[in-house]
């Protein structure tokens, strides 16, 4: 969803614990020698008795700061309680953090998936696009030290994860009112808190083959970027009617269904779910960069009905979803049904993987004011080898009755975007394509580059609320302070070839120097 000023639619026509209960040597007499060499062996053999205690929680706080860690049944051991405060020491101090295995190298097991092609950390995620990836194993945060404070070990045991971030940001642009239609940092030269999220979730053991099993997930986000995830029926009076910079929004909240005997595994969701194909993703650490391309800014963002993946073999996988139309809730009047089909695939050798299709179909007609945005999408990653690799995506998007900037919000006008009422009304058939492409460089296990390179052509301004053809570039440093702590600072630049969409009107052509911080819980 995107909201452009009526302005713009006009124009159209811890520090760590040192304490340690290791016994000390000085009293120890100088000429007792064996008296010195047994109290050296007690020493010894203590050390050695908590390193062994402490041992299966570190390999389990290494182990699942990567996107695909060992299976539930075998997950080893958690901590209770007393030991939150050595967990956020090992994770904030950076001499001590050691990267995971997966970081140098892809595994060589993974479940009953092929090995993943992609270090994460420090990446986002280590295999290429298509959720889920049926028979790998999965976890969703490096540590849980929220979940561990408040229950300990007891959801854990459930398989039940709970975990979040803060996610605040800045940003230096040549725009003084309004960075958009660059979405997320969307005003200039000002602090904002972008996202503070948590998440509860459940996700089957896709891994195993021997019993149904089940999920659920729910995520909850606070912050400017509601702005963009917003679904029309879902507290959407927060935008649609006021404008509020800043709301709430459940971005997520679904069931989960797996069968292990169909096919090779069959995964089925129900409710409120992120839409599956783009590289970007509406939450924050699921991206390579802290901006977004405006190809993602102006395509669907979540959807709200069945949604289902089916495993054919380790190398293709398909998905089928039925729904109520992008950012429309299904008892909403302006809602229609729509269909997907989509298929991953992906390399025997891991160094390709294609996943696209039909993301959206139906009748492709704007309802009481609200999108109907149909959609082709295909996108392909690359790896060049254990350094480079890249990701593609391209799509051609199109409804009938559209008005320019997209749907409304009918609040007051604002100067950082969004307000007074639809724009013109477009007859006929309105058309978008969207090509983006990321390259990226592994530094070392805790730093990446990225360089985007993003094309939209908006030609009947139903997107944007500008007739015109934008182009960006933006390069970018991501680098984990620790598993828990990460910063992306980007410089960003962007033109309009046919219009003057930025800073509400005035520019056509963008600079920005930016930054966010992520901070997990």
């Amino acid at each position: 969803m995107t909201l452009l000023p009526v302005a713009a639619l006009a124009t159209l026509d811890n520090p760590s614990d040192t304490k340690s209960d290791r016994p000390s040597s000085t009293g120890i007499a100088a000429n007792d020698a064996m008296a010195g060499l047994d109290s050296a062996l007690n020493i010894t053999r203590q050390v050695m008795e908590q390193a062994q205690k402490l041992a299966p929680y570190y390999k389990m706080s290494a182990r699942s700061y990567d996107s695909t860690p060992s299976s539930f049944g075998n997950a080893p051991a958690k901590p209770s309680f007393p030991l939150l405060a050595m967990d956020f020491a090992h994770h904030e101090a950076p001499l001590t953090y050691q990267a995971p295995a997966a970081a140098q190298a892809p595994q060589s097991s993974n479940g009953r998936a092929l090995p993943t092609p992609l270090p994460s950390p420090p990446f986002p995620d280590s295999d290429w696009l298509g959720f889920p990836v049926i028979g790998e194993p999965y976890s969703g945060a490096p540590d849980f030290p929220l979940e561990k404070a408040l229950t300990g070990d007891k959801l854990l045991k459930d398989n039940i994860e709970m975990y979040g971030w803060l996610n605040p940001s800045y940003n230096y642009s040549t725009s003084h009112e309004s960075n958009q239609p660059l979405s997320y940092d969307l005003f200039p030269n000002r602090p904002a808190s972008d996202q503070a999220v948590l998440v509860m979730e459940r996700q089957p053991d896709t891994v195993q083959t021997s019993h149904v099993d089940w999920g659920f997930r729910s995520t909850n986000l606070y912050g400017t970027n509601y702005r963009y995830t917003i679904m029309q029926g879902v507290f959407s009076d927060q935008l649609l009617k006021r404008n509020q910079l800043y709301g709430f929004d459940p971005v997520e909240f679904y069931g989960i269904v797996y069968f292990p005997k169909v096919a090779q595994g069959l995964w089925v969701r129900a409710g409120r779910y992120i839409s599956p194909p783009d590289i970007e993703a509406q939450l924050t650490p699921d991206n390579y960069l802290y901006s977004h391309s405006l190809m993602f800014t102006v395509d669907p963002y979540t959807f709200m009905g069945i949604n289902a993946m089916l495993r054919l073999n380790q190398q293709w996988e398909i998905m089928f979803q039925v729904d109520g139309g992008n950012d429309m809730a299904i008892w909403e009047k302006a809602s229609s049904p729509n269909f997907g089909l989509m298929a991953r695939w992906v390399s025997k050798d891991g160094n390709d993987g294609l996943w696209g299709g039909v993301n959206s179909i139906g009748a492709g007609r704007v309802r009481d004011y609200h999108d109907d945005l149909q959609q082709f999408v295909e996108t392909w990653g690359h790896r060049f080898n254990s350094k480079f690799h890249m990701m593609t995506e391209a799509y051609y998007m199109w409804e009938f009755g559209a008005y320019t900037g997209g749907t409304p919000s009918f609040g007051p006008v604002a100067n950082f975007g969004g307000g007074g009422g639809p724009g013109t009304f477009i007859p006929g058939r309105s058309e978008a394509e969207g090509l983006v492409n990321y390259f990226q460089y592994l530094v070392d296990n805790k730093n990446y580059l990225s360089l985007r390179t993003d094309f939209l052509n908006d030609p009947e301004g139903y997107r944007t609320g500008y007739r015109t053809l934008y182009y960006s570039e933006t390069i970018g440093w991501v680098h984990d302070f620790s598993p828990m702590v990460s910063i992306r600072p980007e410089i960003r630049w962007e033109h309009a070839f046919n219009a003057s969409p930025y800073d509400n009107g005035q520019r056509k052509t963008q600079f920005e120097i930016a930054s966010d911080l992520i901070i997990r819980f």
